[in-house]
């Protein structure tokens, strides 16, 4: 599967978020492990706070940031981070958390049905080793828009991963 290039702006993301081994308790794309648990803590906290949330972009369009740290590798710990994105800081509540995202270039996957729920990292790893590219910034997000019908509708569902992309030896 080959990616879209894109070039995205500064994104500004609120929402919660998680540090450690999300699959700890339990693997896979299931409610149950703590991506699932945040999820959901994040979708009531919207459903009953959203006045509180200033400037949303679209309430249709929901990101999973994934940020490895320098222990990541060691220890297989990372963030987690689910929310959405907003034009402005204004009063942000105190339990939400904020992303600043870099205004960089993205190779955007679309993946459909059971490939949302395959070992897709595998596949952009591959692609990368013979495309020129490397990772631009330690994390990588998926856009949940109106595309994504839920983990009980994944054969229907769409979702695109963006990775921070940069060309091999650029620096930066």
């Amino acid at each position: 599967m080959e990616p879209t290039m894109i070039e995205k702006r500064q994104m500004i993301l609120l929402g919660f978020s998680f540090f450690g081994d999300p699959f700890r308790v339990s693997g896979g794309w299931t409610e149950e492990n703590e991506i699932g648990r945040l999820w959901k803590r994040f979708m009531a906290y919207f459903a009953e706070h959203r006045h509180r949330i200033k400037h949303v972009k679209t309430d249709a369009a929901m990101y999973e940031v994934h940020i490895e740290h320098e222990e990541t590798a060691l220890t297989g710990e990372y963030e987690v981070f689910v929310g959405l994105e907003v034009e402005e800081l204004e009063d942000v509540p105190v339990e939400m958390a904020v992303k600043i995202l870099p205004p960089t270039t993205y190779a955007v996957f679309t993946l459909q049905g059971e490939q949302i729920t395959s070992d897709w990292h595998k596949m952009i790893y591959e692609w990368m080793s013979r495309s020129g590219y490397q990772r631009a910034h330690p994390y990588g997000f998926q856009l949940y828009d109106e595309r994504f019908k839920g983990v009980q509708h994944i054969d229907e569902s769409i979702l695109d991963a963006y990775v921070p992309v940069k060309r091999s030896g650029d620096e930066g």
